[in-house]
């Protein structure tokens, strides 16, 4: 080991290993000019490696104290007790302290009148430290610790922290002392205090480490404290911008969003007061122009926040208008697109408050001693402006408060703009959805029906779920519900189509099984057609959707349903008994190979139907099971009217909450046909029973009074009676009803439909169809269990 006496030394090194601080203590110990080394790399000076625990530290970032072989200028070894102590410097990059922690030797003196080699390391160190004794006595401290404790090294010489200043934070401090000096272990302790004179509290970080002698042996400690203020200051800023990144956007609601926003401001403690004013078009949806130059702006207060309940008091409330004329300052600043910050002093700011004595008193009753205007910009174009005001922290908004303001914003103005993009969208498709929905319901004998169609809630994307009525041949009544997976105007647009393809297939009078096998076929062909480019899905062949087909006959009180994947209906019968039908669930369209099977259901008269989507009974705050049974609930006492029993079961199981899905709810309560208004005959497949036929309808048009329809209806009936018995086979009936229309039917044993032909010339037969068709308003057939049926409508007379 080299001969001379180790030296104090302390060294500053960067995050990089490279030397920022040089010492006239190191400098004596190991002959190097700062010069010489600042900027060099510290393992320059190293004779030997890092013990493996040192070097485990140093990569860990811990504190470590170790001996190191170390190279004087000369070329000598010297081994040196070193501490390396981890800090943090003044833009929060990471540096060592790196102190000599060989034991205290008497003190050596360098040339003649010089002081001591140790009291020059402590007084040239560039942060405040403290040395203490056994006792926990002070023995000595440098310059800048004079200055921060407020007294002289020679006023605290031999004094405790608790005989210094016996108050907080000193106990602390004092009882931290004692501890490393019990355990010998180092003691890392932040604190935060204000400074007499100032008002923004200082943050401290104290390092208390032990000093050990040879053996091992605890002879005092250190103390070296490190004003962190700037970097507290901006882990505060840090943590402001990860709250608004985390707050800020959570739903895609335009007011929730600004509301967002002022909260994160205010909860942050960086504003005492924050308003958000954004343009009427951007509430709306619409797309938001560029602010023509010198033009009056009008905004709408969309959200406000202020750390006390209705303080201050806003001149204008949420949701009312704000007016920005020419030359003010906000507008300006809107202008400008960029953010300003103002003290009630300024001339611009002056300006404006005078112009309206409500926000000049509002100021002044708060003592508002410093305001912020930022613009809520977002991919160029000016959204809104944000204010921020301060009455109650004491300090004034800085330019870095403004650059905070400024990331805040823009944080938020996204969120504003996607949540704009959405509220447009989203109302695209609600347009769209109900455009493709019933404007009106038609008038029916057989049903009174009412409905509830509730789009989901203002956060999320319109559903694609529908309704329909569909009056059939023969007064007969056909319900739908439905509900196409997906959302958004994709799956608006899709269950239009689906809706489309069931009324046409309505028309033809299928029976509920064979309409929805036929559905089935449609939207395996659509998926096909589209495919996941179109529908932004990963494959194709997915369910498309859930369809309940019901057909309900007035005349025979027979209900005959069939559903695909959807909830079966719920039926309230006259005595206010409630079950949910067993229906042959059958596979939820665009599944594919699978049959569908129809269920009749006989309802008494005054029966209530009620039919639904998924969303009425499922929700987030309880299963599917719940559901079903507060829909039992609110239908085992229902309203004297249907509307009123509607609004009576939305309030059941919504709650007042808005829908998570989009729901579906119609409600149909049986009629029966008067028998007074349908006659019926079974005919003999004999020729003469088309005389028959004829004469028995016209007598039964007299009773009804509707002689005036004898003549069109005696030919409708031997047309189509003689077809009957012609192409037809037993049995045959014939049937008049008598509703809005005046309905002739025949039904025969064969299942083949006819067709209407123009006949050539010389042909004997083929005009019979065409005769009806022009005598009839409308016309058809359709298949029944035992063959089929034709029918045909009459208008009433006029007067009927």
């Amino acid at each position: 080991m080299h001969g001379r006496v180790p030296e104090d030394l302390a060294v500053v090194v960067d995050a990089a290993g490279a030397i920022m601080v040089w010492s006239d203590g190191a400098r004596r110990l190991l002959g190097y000019e700062p010069a010489e080394l600042v900027g060099r790399a510290v393992t320059d000076l190293l004779a030997a490696g890092l013990p493996e625990s040192t070097r485990r530290h140093v990569e860990e970032g811990r504190r470590w104290v170790g001996e190191v072989a170390l190279r004087h200028r000369d070329g000598d070894r010297i081994v040196v007790r070193l501490q390396g102590t981890p800090l943090l410097d003044a833009e929060g990059r990471r540096l060592w302290l790196v102190t000599g922690t060989a034991p205290v030797y008497p003190p050596v003196r360098a040339e003649r009148g010089h002081a001591p080699l140790w009291d020059l390391a402590l007084g040239q160190l560039p942060v405040p430290v403290a040395v203490y004794d056994r006792d926990a006595r002070l023995v000595g401290a440098n310059d800048i610790m004079s200055e921060v404790m407020g007294r002289s090294e020679e006023e605290m010489k031999g004094l405790t922290l608790w005989e210094m200043e016996p108050s907080p934070p000193f106990d602390t401090y004092d009882r931290l002392q004692r501890e490393v000096l019990r355990t010998g272990e180092m003691i890392f302790h932040e604190q935060y205090a204000t400074a007499p004179g100032e008002v923004r509290p200082h943050a401290w970080s104290m390092f208390l480490s032990p000093l050990k002698d040879g053996t091992g042996t605890v002879q005092g400690m250190s103390a070296t404290v490190f004003d962190t203020t700037e970097q507290s200051w901006a882990r505060r800023r840090l943590a402001v911008i990860n709250e608004a990144s985390l707050r800020i956007g959570s739903t895609l609601d335009v007011h929730r969003t600004a509301e967002e926003m002022a909260e994160v401001a205010v909860t942050a403690g960086f504003a005492d007061f924050v308003t958000v004013d954004l343009l009427e078009s951007v509430l709306r949806g619409d797309e938001p122009w560029p602010l023509p130059p010198d033009t009056p702006v009008t905004l709408r207060r969309a959200a406000q926040q202020s750390v006390l309940q209705g303080c201050p008091e806003s001149v204008v409330g949420v949701g009312g208008t704000v007016h920005y004329p020419v030359g003010t300052l906000p507008l300006r600043t809107l202008a400008a697109a960029r953010g300003a910050r103002h003290r009630p002093g300024d001339p611009e700011l002056l300006e404006w408050l005078k112009a309206s004595p409500a926000r000049a008193e509002t100021v002044t009753r708060y003592m508002i001693h410093s305001v912020m205007m930022v613009p809520l910009r977002a991919r160029g174009v000016t959204l809104g402006l944000v204010h921020f005001l301060r009455h109650r922290t004491p300090d004034s908004f800085s330019e870095d408060d403004l650059l905070l303001a400024e990331d805040i914003v823009a944080r938020a103005a996204v969120s504003v703009d996607n949540a704009r993009r959405f509220t447009r969208e989203r109302r695209t498709a609600l347009a769209l959805q109900r455009s493709l929905l019933p404007e009106r319901l038609p008038d029916l004998a057989a049903l009174d029906i009412a409905y509830r169609y509730l789009p989901t809630g203002a956060g999320a994307d319109i559903g694609g779920d529908w309704f329909d009525v569909i009056p059939l041949s023969g007064t007969r009544v056909a319900l739908v519900v439905g509900d196409v997976v997906g959302h958004g105007i994709h799956a608006s647009a899709t269950m239009g189509r689906l809706r489309t393809a069931v009324r046409t297939l309505a028309d033809v009078d299928l029976a509920p099984d064979e309409l929805l096998t036929q559905l089935d076929d449609l939207v395996i062909r659509l998926d096909r057609e589209e495919g996941p480019e179109v529908r932004g899905e990963e494959t194709s062949g997915q369910v498309g959707a859930t369809c309940l087909y019901a057909v309900y006959d007035p005349v025979s009180r027979r209900c005959t349903m069939a559903r695909a994947g959807h909830p079966p209906p719920a039926l309230v019968t006259p005595d206010g008994g409630v079950r949910f039908l067993d229906l042959p669930a059958g596979p939820p369209l665009g599944l594919g190979g699978l049959p569908f099977e129809a269920s009749e259901v006989r309802l008494e008269e005054n029966s209530l139907l009620a039919l639904y989507t998924d969303g009425l009974i499922e929700a987030s705050g309880h299963d599917v099971e719940v559901g079903i049974a507060l829909l039992r609930q609110a239908l085992s006492n229902p309203a004297d009217g249907l509307e009123e029993t509607c609004e009576q079961v939305l309030r059941t199981l919504l709650t007042g909450r808005p829908a998570d899905d989009d729901v579906v709810l119609m409600l149909a309560r049986t009629a029966v046909l008067d028998a007074g208004k349908v006659r019926t005959w079974q005919l003999p497949p004999d020729p003469a029973a088309v005389a028959r036929a004829r004469k028995m309808a016209g007598e039964q048009l007299a009773q009804w009074g509707l002689t005036e329809a004898e003549f069109a209806t005696e030919l409708i009936v031997s047309e189509l009676v003689t077809n009957a018995l012609r192409y037809g086979g037993a049995p045959i009936e014939l049937r008049l009803i008598r509703d809005a229309t005046l309905i002739c039917e025949v039904s025969d044993g064969s299942s083949t439909a006819p067709h209407l032909r123009r006949a050539r010339v010389f042909d004997e037969g083929g005009r019979g169809l065409l005769l009806v068709a022009q005598l009839a308003e409308r016309w058809g057939s359709r298949q029944t269990a035992t063959g089929k049926t034709i029918w045909a409508e009459q208008p009433l007379p006029a007067g009927a």
